[in-house]
């Protein structure tokens, strides 16, 4: 791929679409507010010594929304609100307020652990969010606390259930499939979503811990996930009519009861329909979550750079977009930053 001299290179022209050299059109937009979190997911953070992002140098509320309005301007449509734990950051509302008066956005989510969204979940609501990933691997208090090293499974419960009574629609609960510790918790977790009408997704483990903890033979694929599911609840059948660029592949259950989905990032790359682009908490924009370059556009949010600039940016980091994260080959290099730097 022949790279860019220069941004001045890319027109800057609102009405064409955000496509990189592979024909992917880039309509969805995750930001990360904050790299911090209450709790201490194993395969995410150390339990200790964690290291931050000073916070004069995480984005303002004013500056992720000006960044918002010059992404929707270049088509983004849908924006996924992401951490760490996007609900310690003080005034979330505030935030998820402006994006969702910025005209053309169609959909936006906010993705967390559950912990705060019982004290949040009105208030978020009354901002107009109404779409709800919440990360829960288990039912089981002492394997939740195994996975997070903290006792609040029943703040997690009790977040959904308020934010089901309020009417948030769709819930979805996102579960990281670890072989060797999970396999007891799957049925349990699907049989809760089943009977409350929410979806269960369950993401393999994926290289991006900060303690390098993760192997090919700690992933608990989607496929055995589907055996088993199958075997103790009812057949799964694949949802034809998907759309084949969200992430998660979605089936059926054959008796008619719900649904589930799986990201499959190890086992059934799906690299070749990414629409998303990603900005970190400090202004890193990315083009995929396993990128290893980042762009910074905090320096020209707070360094006075017209929106035509910024809008080049974007366009530039776009074009640059490599086909695939290559998990599976040797050529295969963990980004520096783990996951919860660069945003879920």
């Amino acid at each position: 791929m022949t790279a860019l001299t220069s941004i001045a290179d890319l027109p800057v022209i609102s009405n064409q679409p955000l496509v990189d050299t592979f024909g992917r059109l880039h309509d969805n937009l995750r930001i990360s507010v904050t790299d911090r979190c209450n709790i201490r997911c194993f395969y995410c953070m150390p339990e200790d010594n964690v290291t931050y992002v000073p916070r004069e140098e995480i984005l303002s509320f004013e500056e992720i929304e000006r960044f918002a309005r010059v992404a929707v301007s270049l088509g983004v449509t849908k924006i996924r609100v992401t951490g760490g734990e996007p609900l310690v950051r003080k005034d979330l509302p505030v935030l998820i307020g402006k994006l969702c008066a910025i005209p053309g956005v169609r959909d936006i989510a906010l993705t967390t652990n559950g912990v705060l969204l019982a004290r949040h979940a009105q208030a978020l609501y009354d901002a107009g969010l109404r779409r709800l990933n919440v990360h829960l691997d288990t039912l089981d208090r002492e394997c939740f606390h195994q996975i997070t090293r903290r006792d609040d499974l029943d703040k997690v419960l009790d977040g959904i259930d308020i934010a089901q009574q309020i009417g948030f629609g769709p819930i979805k609960i996102n579960a990281v499939a670890v072989k060797n510790l999970v396999e007891p918790e799957i049925v349990p977790l699907v049989q809760y979503g089943r009977e409350r009408g929410i979806e269960v997704r369950f993401i393999e483990f994926m290289p991006l811990d900060s303690q390098g903890l993760w192997s090919r033979e700690n992933v608990l694929s989607a496929d055995e996930i589907i055996e088993t599911l199958s075997r103790e609840i009812s057949p799964l059948v694949e949802i034809a009519d998907r759309d084949p660029r969200a992430p998660a592949t979605e089936y059926r259950f054959a008796d008619g009861i719900g649904s589930v989905g799986f990201i499959a990032s190890v086992t059934r790359p799906f690299c070749l329909n990414c629409n998303r682009v990603r900005l970190t908490s400090d202004g890193k924009l990315r083009y995929c979550l396993f990128a290893i370059e980042e762009t910074d556009v905090r320096a020209l949010l707070r360094n006075g750079a017209p929106d035509a600039e910024i809008a080049a940016t974007i366009r530039e980091t776009v074009h640059k977009k490599w086909l695939g994260h290559e998990i599976n080959s040797a050529k295969f290099v963990a980004p520096p930053r783990p996951m919860y730097a660069i945003g879920g």
